[in-house]
C-alpha cells in the first residue's frame, strides 16, 4: 500500500448512510413512544413535590445546553452545527416545557395542553432520527420503472451511494467525491476520494479486482492508499480508468507489457505488472498474480512474444506462488565472468560461499555446509564440456580455505579432477578406489556416531571435537549408471555405501558430494531421501545431453510448477537464429561455449549462476591451485586418521577383487570374515541379481524410444531380459509420473520433445 506524500485539501464530511427502510420505521416508532413517555412525564412531573424528577429536568436541560455550547466552541457556525442542534432539540425543549411548568404557580389548562402538544410535534418531526442522515435503500420492487423520473444523483452522489451499498465495504462510507479534470477539458469519469470507517474501525483491505467491482470500473484501475499522518480508518481511493490507459500509451514498456504479454491469449494472461526498471543490458519487469491465483510465466513463450530469437536472453524467476520477475536482455550477461577470490571462497556465517555470478549481476551461494540442518548433500550433474569439474575444483578450494576436510575420489582415474591430488587430505583415482574412499568414508562415519553415543551427543558442531568432513565422488556415473560395465554386485555395493552415508551423515558432520555426466537419482540409493536431503542442499544442473538425464537430476527437488530451460552449448550472438542461417544458407555463428553456467536449485528456489572464470595452462587451472595452497590443508588427526587409513587400505583390496569378479562370497581370505559379511550385507537386495532397478528399465526404454514412436509390445520385444510387467510399469511411470513419455496412439509412445 503506497504512501501519500500529502493529503487531499479537502477535509472528509460524513455522508449519507443508505439501511434498509424497515430499519428507519423501527427507529421511528422507538422514539415516538420514548417521546409518549415524555410527554406524560411532562404532564404529572410538576405538579408532585417529587425532587428528583425536578432535579432530572434541570440536568437533562444542563446537558443539552452543555453540549450544543461545546459543539459550538469546536465548529464554527455550519451545516454540522445545525444537526447537532437538531439533535439536542428535543431534550432542551422537553426542559424548557418542565421548567416552566413547574416555576407557574397554579395548573392552568395551557400547562396541561403544553405536554400533549410538545409530544405530538416532536412524534411527527422525529428529530433524532432525522438528524442521523439515514437513506431508505430501495427494494427491487420499489426501485423506479424506466419510464419514470429517477432520482437526480450528482455523479459524486452517484459514487458514493455505489461504495455504501456494496456488500464488501461494511459500514465505511466514501466521501469527498472529487472529479479529475481530463487534459484535454473533456468530462471523464476518474475520481478520487476519502474513505472513512467508523470510529475503532479501519478501513477494508479490499484486492484491485473488488475494487474496480464496486466501481464497475477496469480491474487495476482503482486503488486504495494510506493518507500521511492519517491511521488505517481513513484512506484515499484513486479511480483513474481514463488517465491510466493514456499514461500506459505514453509508457512504451507498459503498452508493450498490455499489447504483447498480458493481452487475452498472451503468455502473461491475467498477470499484473507492477513495477519495472531499465538498465544498459536488461529490462527488470516485476509481475504479480490477480488474488487467488499463482503466478505463471512461461520463458519460452514470453521470448516467442517479444520475438527474442533466443529464448537463454529471457530470464523468470518465480516464488512460486504469486510473486515474479521478467529479465530481458540484449546481450547474455554471465558471458564474462571474473576469476573467484580468496574471499568469495571463504565460508560465510550462514554455511555458504560466492560460487559465482547470477545474470542480475548477483553473486550466486551455494552451501558447504548448514549451520542448523548439518551436514549436506550435493548433486552435480553435467555432460562432457559443462563446466562440472572446474566447479567441484572452486569448491574443494573452498572447503580448503574455510577449514573443511575433504575426501574426494575420481572414478575416471583421476583426470577430472588433477589439481585435487596432493592439495586435500584424500584423493582416491580409479574406480576401485572410488568405492573404497566410499567405504572408509562410511567407517569414519561409525567412528563418529560410536563416540557421539558413548558421549551422549545428540549433534554435530564444528571443530567440537571434530572438523567437518565432506566427501566428492567425481564420475559416479561409471559406476552406477545403466551402462556402467562394473559388475553387479561391486554396483550394489557402492549403492549400498551411498545409502549408508546419507543416513547418518547430517549429524555427524560428514557431507556427501556427488557428481555424473548422467544419473538417475535411484542409482543413488534411496532416492527419497537424495530428493529430501537435497532440498537442503544443492542441485547443481549444467548443460546435459538429453532432457532425460535433467528430469532425473531435477525429479522431486523442484516445487511443483517451477520449469527450467536447458542449458545450451554456446551462448548466443545476437546475430540471428539457426534457422535464419539455414535459410540463407549460411553458417551458425556461435558465442562463447557456456561452460560453468548452471541452473541452481536450493532449498526449492531455483537461479541460473555461472563459476567464477579459471584460465587452463599446461592442461591444468594455475589459479585454482594457487587459491588451494593459499591456506593450510585441512586434515583428520589422531585416531579419525587412523580409522580412515586403515580402513581405505583394506577396503581398497576388496574394491579390486569385486572388480574382477572374485570375493563375492568372502573373497580370498585378505580381510577377516566379519568385513566380508558387512560387505555382503550392503550387496544384498530384495531384487534377483540378474533383474535391472526401476530406473535402469527407464533408461532402457528412454534409449529404444529414441529412434522414433514405437508400440508397448514392440518396446517389451527390444528388452529381452526384463519382465513384460516390469516394462509396463516402468512406463507407466514414465508417462504419469516423470511426464517423459505420451501416447501418440493407443499402445504406442514416444519421447516428449524438449
Amino acid at each position: 500500500m503506497a504512501l501519500l506524500d500529502r493529503t487531499p485539501a479537502l477535509a472528509p464530511t460524513a455522508g449519507p448512510r443508505i439501511v434498509p427502510a424497515r430499519s428507519i420505521r423501527r427507529r421511528k416508532r422507538l422514539e415516538r413512544l420514548t417521546y409518549g413517555a415524555m410527554a406524560l412525564g411532562l404532564a404529572v412531573g410538576p405538579t408532585t413535590d417529587y425532587w428528583p424528577a425536578h432535579l432530572g429536568a434541570a440536568a437533562v436541560a444542563g446537558l443539552a445546553g452543555w453540549a450544543l455550547w461545546r459543539k459550538w466552541d469546536l465548529e464554527p457556525l455550519g451545516w454540522e452545527l445545525l444537526k447537532d442542534a437538531h439533535r439536542v432539540l428535543p431534550f432542551l425543549t422537553a426542559s424548557a416545557a418542565y421548567l416552566t411548568s413547574l416555576l407557574h404557580p397554579g395548573t392552568p389548562v395551557w400547562e396541561w395542553l403544553l405536554a400533549p402538544v410538545w409530544g405530538a410535534v416532536m412524534a411527527y418531526t422525529t428529530p433524532l432520527t432525522h438528524s442521523a442522515g439515514l437513506v431508505p435503500e430501495l427494494l427491487p420492487s420499489e426501485i423506479p420503472a424506466p419510464d419514470t423520473q429517477p432520482v437526480a444523483f450528482t455523479y459524486p452522489q452517484h459514487r458514493a451511494a455505489q461504495w455504501a451499498t456494496s456488500k464488501k465495504t461494511g459500514t465505511s462510507l466514501l466521501t469527498n467525491v472529487t472529479v479529475y479534470q481530463s487534459p484535454d477539458g473533456q468530462p471523464i469519469p476518474d475520481f478520487w476520494g476519502i474513505v472513512i470507517a467508523e470510529a475503532g474501525e479501519e478501513v477494508p483491505d479490499l484486492n484491485a479486482n473488488a475494487l474496480a467491482a464496486v466501481f464497475d470500473l477496469p480491474p487495476g484501475t482503482v486503488q486504495l492508499a494510506l493518507i500521511q499522518g492519517s491511521g488505517p480508518g481513513r484512506k484515499l481511493l484513486i479511480a483513474k480508468p481514463t488517465l491510466q490507459a493514456l499514461e500506459r500509451s505514453d509508457d512504451p514498456i507498459q503498452r508493450t507489457w498490455d499489447e504483447k504479454l498480458a493481452h487475452k491469449n498472451g503468455p502473461c494472461a491475467h498477470m499484473l505488472l507492477n513495477d519495472y526498471k531499465v538498465e544498459p543490458n536488461r529490462i527488470a519487469l516485476r509481475t504479480s498474480a490477480p488474488e487467488g491465483q499463482l503466478i505463471q510465466l512461461n520463458q519460452k513463450l514470453i521470448a516467442r512474444a517479444l520475438e527474442i530469437s533466443d529464448a537463454s536472453l529471457v530470464m523468470v524467476e518465480t516464488d512460486g506462488l504469486g510473486e515474479g520477475l521478467i529479465s530481458i536482455y540484449k546481450t547474455h550477461p554471465l558471458m564474462n565472468v571474473r576469476e573467484a577470490t580468496i574471499e568469495d571462497l571463504t565460508m560465510a556465517a550462514d554455511g555458504t560461499i560466492a560460487l559465482g555470478m547470477q545474470p542480475d549481476g548477483r553473486v550466486g551461494r551455494v552451501p558447504l555446509y548448514d549451520p542448523v540442518m548439518g551436514a549436506i548433500t550435493d548433486l552435480y550433474v553435467g555432460a562432457p564440456g559443462a563446466g562440472k569439474s572446474v566447479t567441484l575444483l572452486h569448491l574443494l578450494a573452498a572447503e580448503r580455505i574455510s577449514g573443511i576436510v575433504s575426501i574426494a575420489a575420481d572414478a575416471q582415474d583421476g583426470m577430472s579432477l588433477p589439481e585435487a591430488d596432493g592439495r586435500i587430505y584424500h584423493f582416491g583415482k580409479g574406480i576401485a578406489a572410488t568405492a573404497a574412499t566410499l567405504a572408509a568414508s562410511n567407517d569414519l562415519g561409525k567412528y563418529r556416531e560410536k563416540v557421539s553415543a558413548a558421549n551422549g551427543w545428540g549433534s554435530f558442531e564444528p571443530g567440537s571435537p571434530w572438523p567437518i568432513a565432506n566427501d566428492t565422488l567425481d564420475e559416479l556415473n561409471r559406476i552406477l549408471s545403466a551402462d556402467s560395465t562394473v559388475p553387479r554386485p561391486f554396483r550394489k555395493w557402492v549403492t549400498g555405501l551411498v545409502g549408508d552415508n546419507q543416513s547418518t551423515g547430517r549429524k555427524l558432520g560428514k557431507g556427501i558430494r556427488f557428481a555424473a555426466q548422467s544419473i538417475h537419482l535411484a542409482d543413488l540409493g534411496d532416492k527419497d531421501r537424495i530428493r529430501a536431503n537435497a532440498k537442503n542442499g544443492t542441485v547443481w544442473l549444467g548443460r546435459t545431453n538429453s532432457s532425460t538425464t535433467q528430469h532425473m537430476a531435477r525429479d522431486g527437488v523442484l516445487p511443483p510448477g517451477v520449469e527450467i530451460e536447458p542449458i545450451k552449448r554456446y551462448f548466443p550472438t545476437g546475430s540471428g537464429s539457426a534457422i535464419d542461417a539455414a535459410f540463407e544458407g549460411k553458417e551458425v555463428k556461435h558465442g562463447p561455449i557456456t561452460a560453468g553456467t548452471a541452473n541452481i536449485i536450493n532449498g526449492g528456489s531455483l537461479f541460473m549462476n555461472r563459476t567464477w572464470n579459471a584460465h587452463k595452462e599446461n592442461k591444468t587451472y594455475p589459479r585454482l591451485i594457487a587459491l588451494m595452497e593459499s591456506r593450510p590443508m585441512p586434515r583428520l588427526e589422531g585416531e579419525e586418521h587412523r580409522v580412515f587409513q586403515e580402513s581405505y587400505a583394506r577396503w581398497l583390496d576388496q574394491a579390486e577383487q569385486l572388480l574382477a569378479g572374485e570375493g563375492e562370497e568372502g573373497g580370498s581370505g585378505e580381510y577377516t570374515a566379519a568385513e566380508a559379511a558387512e560387505a555382503r550385507e550392503l550387496m544384498d537386495t530384495d531384487e534377483d541379481d540378474d533383474a535391472p532397478s526401476v530406473g535402469n528399465i527407464k533408461d532402457r526404454i528412454l534409449d529404444v524410444l529414441a529412434d522414433g514412436p514405437m508400440a508397448l509390445k514392440d518396446v517389451r520385444r527390444r528388452l529381452p531380459g526384463v519382465a513384460p510387467g516390469s516394462v509396463n510399469n516402468a512406463m507407466g511411470e514414465l508417462h504419469n509420473d516423470d511426464g517423459l513419455v505420451r501416447p501418440v496412439s493407443r499402445g504406442v509412445y514416444e519421447i516428449v520433445p524438449n
